[in-house]
């Protein structure tokens, strides 16, 4: 009987049990008493071996269940402070104060460790700031955005030093990763953090667009 069964040969048992995998519910004292090998501990039977890996499937489907709730929770959040955000700049009464409003509102509401605002044009009533510049789209210094400008769409990462030196100047050195968002025929809004992983290439921009979208068409309130 044993040569019988060794002539069989391990890969057509395996093969006849895959086209049958009810056959352990004929025979249920072989689920019991058959013994499989691990790699990381001792033998143990297969029920216990079945056991143990709904054991881990059960615990990966909880820690996945609560990534994404965490995520939810984060994103509801976001949705929150942006829909804050957007009425807070259709509630101003001139450009100078929606663009105010906008850098108050990274700076507090988004955590932005270091908020730079630049404008192509200089906008009536809105003093110096240390968030603000005002460079020509035609000047130099705004070539290394030509892409991102025709683009259109917000860039998060570590920005290459010939953006994070216009846009951050002296305090260059602090910001580690940063999001930048371009308003079109407007300017520029970047939003620096001293957190390496705060802003990375291939994070989600939804809010980041919305939040884009939104000072633009505040500000086109004002157009003359």
């Amino acid at each position: 009987m044993t040569e019988t069964v060794e002539k069989i040969g391990a890969h057509e048992v395996a093969a006849w049990l895959r086209r049958h995998p009810k056959f352990l519910q004929q025979f249920p004292d072989l689920a019991l008493s058959m013994i499989v090998p691990r790699d990381d501990g001792p033998a143990a039977s297969l029920a216990s071996y079945q056991l143990e890996v709904l054991r881990d499937k059960n615990r990966e489907l909880s820690r996945r269940l609560q990534d994404l709730f965490a995520i939810s929770q984060e994103n509801e959040r976001l949705a929150v402070r942006t829909h804050q955000l957007t009425l807070s700049l259709m509630r101003q009464a001139n450009a100078a104060g929606t663009l105010r409003a906008m850098a108050a509102s990274l700076a507090e509401d988004f955590a932005g460790d270091l908020v730079q605002i630049v404008l192509f044009k200089p906008l009536p009533g809105l003093e110096s700031a240390d968030w603000l510049q005002v460079i020509s789209r035609d000047d130099r210094l705004m070539q290394p955005f030509t892409d991102c400008l025709k683009e259109g769409e917000p860039l998060c990462g570590r920005l290459h030093p010939d953006k994070q030196a216009v846009l951050y100047g002296a305090r260059v050195e602090e910001v580690n990763s940063s999001a930048l968002l371009p308003l079109e025929g407007i300017g520029l809004v970047a939003i620096g953090s001293h957190d390496p992983n705060r802003f990375y290439p291939g994070m989600g921009t939804l809010f980041l667009r919305m939040m884009g979208d939104a000072l633009v068409a505040a500000l086109h309130r004002f157009d003359a």
